[in-house]
């Protein structure tokens, strides 16, 4: 029994219908999201390539397409996700910001996981470069700019080990009374302090 030529068309029609396109953006973006949260939680050194894709649910080799490398992509991270909590509000709120997404270890949110991903990476030789890059040109260079005193950056790269160090002794060596304190208690604390590094207009002496 012979296929009639319509059938036959309708048919060839079908099988030429071209494929959707993926949208590299979105692709992009769940590459991003999905890096931040598995370099948060495991660190750069122990977070694979094949993991990264299986969460973003796309192939892995599209990540080395848009990315390059592990390393690209651990960058691009950490650029992104800065800029998003720079920008995110206030430059006077800027330390309260940096500080609440450094113990905000279980938010979903991009911004706090580069953070994490910071304290959960300085083990590893590679990711510390790109770390020491991204603090010194992001966070540093804005915290300088809250004062005009003559070491602002050094007074910057203080406010900043604090933070950092707190971070590290709360979420990775998970040391108590720290680690069960309530973020928002320790943020109380350490900004009353702050305010003394990252002062504006000083005057000479206090008489």
């Amino acid at each position: 029994m012979s296929v009639s030529a319509p059938s036959r068309e309708a048919g060839l029609c079908e099988d030429r219908q071209p494929r959707r396109k993926r949208d590299p953006t979105a692709t992009r973006t769940a590459l991003l999201r999905a890096a931040g949260e598995l370099f948060a939680e495991r660190g750069f050194d122990q977070t694979t390539v094949r993991e990264v894709a299986a969460r973003a649910e796309v192939n892995q080799a599209l990540l080395f397409r848009y990315f390059g490398s592990k390393q690209e992509l651990f960058a691009e991270v950490l650029s992104h996700n800065s800029e998003a909590l720079l920008r995110s509000g206030p430059a006077a709120e800027l330390p309260r910001r940096i500080l609440e997404s450094v113990l905000s270890e279980h938010t979903r949110s991009g911004a706090e996981h580069t953070l994490v991903a910071l304290l959960r990476s300085l083990s590893d030789e590679r990711a510390a470069t790109l770390l020491r890059d991204e603090l010194g040109g992001s966070y540093s260079e804005r915290l300088a700019s809250l004062t005009d005193a003559p070491d602002a950056e050094l007074r910057a790269d203080l406010v900043l080990a604090w933070f950092f160090g707190v971070g590290m002794m709360r979420s990775v060596l998970r040391k108590s009374p720290l680690a069960e304190a309530s973020p928002e208690v320790i943020v109380d604390y350490l900004m009353r302090a702050v305010p003394l590094l990252l002062e504006r207009n000083a005057p000479a002496d206090d008489e």
